[in-house]
């Protein structure tokens, strides 16, 4: 009978062996695919956004920030099914720079293409959801609002330390899901992660590409600007520090961590 999962050394090797694509893999594959996962992400974030407009008012506000969590998973899932670049998610190749299998300059390489992707890909998905209006139905555009206030808000080292938490269960929502050998195993391996992270309230550097420029985008049409949301907060006081958190996070907490407990052994150097 066929494994239905794998054990985690094996999905650790797993993970190495899949981080040799980027020895293979030209740039502008790399960029459609982190292009893609940007959507992808925006699409599980502004259903979020919808779900959590009104919810907290006829459930509750840990029922609310529940539901959110479980719809936004959908991004993940999306990412991780169908195939594409998330640079949170590409911290794991730090366990195959740890490895020799590729080197740090490759995983830098990566990282810079996929971070660029990703946020173009969230940037258009946003202006695409301004142009449909459908934020001016019931309370969504007021939450848009609310949510992306509250992330320019932040102190950068709480955004620092969330986004550290958050890239922690996100790794570990993509070691599972590559520990699982069916898709309905994989969907259930980024569900209950990405749910915690979200209802918890951590902080997510390419979730933020699409929330906080959509509340940009809405700030002056609904005539209630928020002084905090500008383009230089979002950078500076929210995706720069939540961006090294998510980087800690991810290598420190899953690669490093899992690489050292199963496969920390000799191995040969590997040039640039």
């Amino acid at each position: 009978m066929e494994k239905r999962f794998l054990t985690p050394a094996e999905t650790a090797e797993a993970i190495i062996a899949a981080g040799r694509r980027v020895l293979e893999q030209s740039s502008g594959r790399t960029f459609l695919l982190s292009l893609l996962a940007g959507f992808y992400i925006s699409f599980g974030a502004q259903l979020a956004t919808v779900v959590t407009s009104d919810a907290a008012v006829h459930a509750g506000s840990g029922i609310s920030r529940f539901l959110g969590g479980s719809v936004f998973s959908i991004g993940l899932m999306l990412v991780v099914v169908c195939g594409a670049e998330l640079f949170t998610g590409n911290s794991l190749l730090a366990a195959a720079v740890l490895h020799g299998e590729i080197s740090l300059a490759k995983m830098l390489e990566n990282w810079l293409v996929v971070i660029v992707g990703n946020l173009l890909g969230a940037l258009f998905f946003a202006w695409m959801m301004y142009e449909t209006r459908l934020w001016e139905i019931g309370s969504v555009g007021e939450q848009v609002i609310r949510t992306a206030a509250a992330k320019c808000s932040l102190d950068p080292w709480v955004a620092f330390v969330r986004g550290i938490l958050c890239n922690w269960l996100v790794c570990l929502a993509v070691f599972m899901a590559t520990a699982a050998r069916d898709i309905p195993g994989k969907m259930l391996a980024c569900y209950v992660p990405i749910m915690m992270f979200v209802a918890s309230g951590f902080e997510h550097s390419v979730a933020n590409m699409y929330f906080i420029p959509e509340g940009l985008f809405l700030n002056a049409e609904l005539h209630r600007p928020e002084p905090l949301l500008s383009w230089w907060n979002f950078a500076a006081a929210n995706l720069l520090p939540v961006t090294l958190g998510n980087i800690v996070g991810g290598v420190l907490f899953v690669a490093s961590a899992y690489w050292y407990v199963h496969l920390n052994r000799p191995i040969p150097k590997v040039t640039p």
